[in-house]
């Protein structure tokens, strides 16, 4: 995540990203599910997706509509703008509390007393000079559910959340092998995590999202994690077309789908495991071991000549660790 170091001068001032901006306009949009996530933890013989990216990307739907409001306030009002979802150095959730959307939650997250915590938000700049809405104001109180539901302790204080130990950072962002400490507590979640979103009190007054772009597809929801153990490239990229999963790439994902395999306590998953042994892709080698060892251990050490014909560091440092 370097790109937020490297920018950070053009996030902390809008100005410095384009001098010539005057006001900036601040959209949301819901994707609130019409179930809790967190009862999708139970399910863990199958493969729990963030709910943000069960529906189309958010980026593309955004951005075209955000573009449609540009041109309406150009034909207007006259002005020049720019638009961004995630596709520049912008303090999205600061800059939405300062147009009145809701506020920043003790998870980070933008917090609406409308929408819960299920916003997608996008920005929108202009040399226009607009009257300023009044701020949004802190409404967590002394709630600290957010905070005590994480499964690997990410926020160090309120307001403050260590990537380094967050989950969906490490299932979305990171590129390499999961640290050990994290993979049990990743559970089936092979995408994501959402506990901190769903616990918030605020979701009550949240209605279901009736976007048909951004709602829950039924295919990437809870899906068998024994499907997706026999994806390839052709088909992973098929089944998630147009959501955000896509730009992971199918062996990162299949890293993801092994750690909750071997979370899964599920020996039926075995057979598709030992068949990514052999994976051409090291971080997928070496979360089948992994896997294996936590579904069956004897099967494991049986299969230990597959490991000897290995050179990759990342697969032989697994099996060390797991013989």
């Amino acid at each position: 995540m370097g790109w937020m170091e490297s920018r950070a001068s053009e996030r902390a001032a809008p100005r410095v990203l384009w001098p010539e901006v005057r006001s900036i306009v601040m959209v949301g949009a819901s994707y609130a599910p019409d179930t809790n996530p967190l009862d999708d933890l139970k399910a863990r013989s199958s493969g729990l997706i963030s709910v943000y990216a069960q529906g189309l990307d958010y980026h593309e739907v955004l951005k075209s509509r955000l573009k449609q409001l540009a041109r309406s306030l150009v034909e207007r009002e006259g002005g020049d703008v720019k638009v961004f979802v995630d596709t520049a150095p912008v303090m999205e959730k600061p800059l939405a509390q300062a147009a009145g959307l809701g506020w920043q939650g003790k998870h980070t997250v933008l917090v609406s007393r409308e929408h819960g915590s299920w916003l997608f938000l996008g920005a929108l700049y202009t040399t226009l000079e607009l009257a300023r809405d009044p701020s949004g104001s802190d409404h967590c109180g002394t709630c600290t559910r957010c905070l005590d539901i994480c499964p690997t302790d990410a926020f160090p204080s309120p307001y403050t959340l260590d990537s380094r130990r967050c989950l969906a950072y490490y299932s979305i962002e990171h590129h390499g092998p999961i640290p050990r400490s994290f993979r049990v507590a990743m559970g089936n979640r092979i995408f994501g995590c959402d506990d901190c979103l769903a616990v918030c009190p605020w979701n009550k007054f949240a209605k279901a999202s009736e976007d048909q772009k951004l709602t829950a597809r039924r295919d990437v929801g809870l899906v068998p994690l024994s499907h997706y153990l026999t994806l390839d490239d052709a088909e992973f990229r098929r089944m998630f077309a147009k959501t955000p999963v896509k730009r992971t790439g199918r062996d990162r994902f299949l890293r993801n789908v092994l750690i909750a395999a071997g979370n899964s306590g599920d020996p039926s998953l075995v057979p598709s495991v030992i068949l990514l042994l052999d994976d051409a892709a090291p971080v997928v080698r070496g979360a089948a071991v992994w896997a294996l060892a936590r579904l069956d251990g004897a099967r494991l050490r049986s299969e230990k000549h597959r490991m000897d014909r290995e050179t990759d560091a990342d697969v032989l440092v697994e099996w060390e660790a797991e013989a």
